[in-house]
């Protein structure tokens, strides 16, 4: 029988070869926006807990949601709902069949990341 010779490859585009595009990392921090805004939910919800459970067990969540932890958890999760939501209006506009080429794809990301920081800045301004 004759001998196979394997030949030693990826099987896929490799990180030496691969470079992230702009609408991937996009579509990648929607993903973990949408996580990661599970920590300040679950802050919020600690916090409510602990005011109906008892006065001392509140000083506790009150001294954690108002500490530098508290500010950069919700600051956090202000830029990611903002990220998230213009993520969202950015796939609507996709799903209708619009904005599908890459140079206009790639002006949504950009708009997407600066709109998302003018936004938050636009809300840290008002609350």
């Amino acid at each position: 029988m004759a001998e196979i010779k394997r030949v030693e490859r990826p099987l896929s585009p490799h990180l030496q070869i691969y470079r992230p595009q702009l609408t991937s990392v996009v579509s990648i921090l929607t993903r973990i926006t949408g996580n990661a805004l599970i920590v300040g939910v679950v802050l919020v919800v600690w916090w409510l807990l602990a005011a109906a459970v008892s006065e001392p067990y509140f000083a506790v969540a009150n001294a954690v949601a108002t500490s530098w932890f508290g500010d950069l958890v919700f600051t956090c999760s202000a830029w990611a709902v903002w990220y998230h939501y213009l993520a969202g209006l950015r796939h609507l506009y996709f799903d209708a069949g619009h904005g599908l080429d890459i140079p206009t794809a790639e002006r949504l990301g950009w708009g997407i990341v600066i709109g998302s920081f003018v936004l938050t800045f636009i809300t840290i301004l008002i609350v």
